[in-house]
């Protein structure tokens, strides 16, 4: 007998675009490389290594991200209390929807996602780079 869940991730993904503000391209590659913008890779490694990244994004993997935020956590990272924008992508744009709105539901602020993630960028002709593995 399947699971009978109370919220899919359509429902959430809907839930979350309806309360986290979303950027296109455009408005990310307007704000890329300024000095109070940080730009947050949630994909997992294998993703990037394979796809390439956006230069000078941190990636944050999607398991990790609320202990590298709360400043309470032992895993607690120095960048999410710099006071910056953060601007979170993933490949399509439904995991970083999903992050956004979970930073934003902790308190962390300003917080967007960029509309389509990656895929979007990279089609876009945004700057890209390759991302060799970390050995």
């Amino acid at each position: 007998m399947p699971l009978a869940i109370k919220k899919s991730v359509k429902q959430m993904f809907e839930e979350a675009m309806g309360q986290v503000e979303t950027w296109t391209v455009d408005e990310a590659k307007a704000a890329h490389g300024k000095s109070d913008v940080t730009f947050i890779d949630l994909r997992d490694p294998r993703e990037i290594w394979r796809d390439g990244g956006i230069p000078g994004a941190i990636n944050v993997t999607r398991g990790m991200l609320e202990f590298w935020i709360d400043p309470g956590s032992p895993y607690a990272k120095d960048f999410f209390q710099s006071g910056n924008r953060f601007v979170m992508f993933c490949a399509g744009g439904v995991r970083s929807a999903l992050a956004a709105k979970t930073a934003q539901d902790m308190g962390l602020t300003p917080v967007c996602h960029i509309e389509g993630g990656y895929g979007a960028w990279k089609k876009a002709g945004a700057p890209i780079e390759t991302v060799e593995p970390k050995r």
